[in-house]
């Protein structure tokens, strides 16, 4: 099981931008699809963004164009670029390694890091 910490959170201004790192353990790391989930208050979790080990990345609609996820193996750690933020960006993101199944990505087990807090207000 891949362990995950997630960091670089914090409170930015509408517009602003932030960067979250999440260190992996593991050396299976760098066979393995990443993701980028959040969570809103009162909202179901959801993926964001995802990167496949060999570094195509995807996006969900409601950050394509503002959000990168890259990912540095040499490192085990994987990367959110988040630019342009709006307020509706705000929740608790969480990284996790990921599983293809029917079409969509899965992550691959129940258990989840501390997450880290994005929050976007003026």
């Amino acid at each position: 099981q891949v362990q995950l910490v997630e960091s670089g959170g914090g409170l930015v201004q509408p517009g602003g931008s932030l960067r979250l790192s999440c260190a992996a353990s593991g050396s299976i790391f760098r066979i393995k699809p990443m993701g980028w989930y959040r969570q809103a208050p009162g909202k179901q979790r959801e993926l964001v963004a995802s990167i496949t080990s060999s570094n195509e990345p995807s996006y969900a609609d409601s950050v394509k164009g503002r959000f990168t996820i890259s990912r540095d193996n040499a490192k085990n750690t994987v990367y959110l670029q988040m630019n342009s933020l709006k307020p509706e960006d705000t929740a608790v993101y969480y990284c996790h390694d990921l599983r293809y199944a029917g079409g969509r990505y899965y992550a691959t087990s129940p258990y989840w890091g501390q997450g880290t807090q994005v929050t976007i207000s003026s």
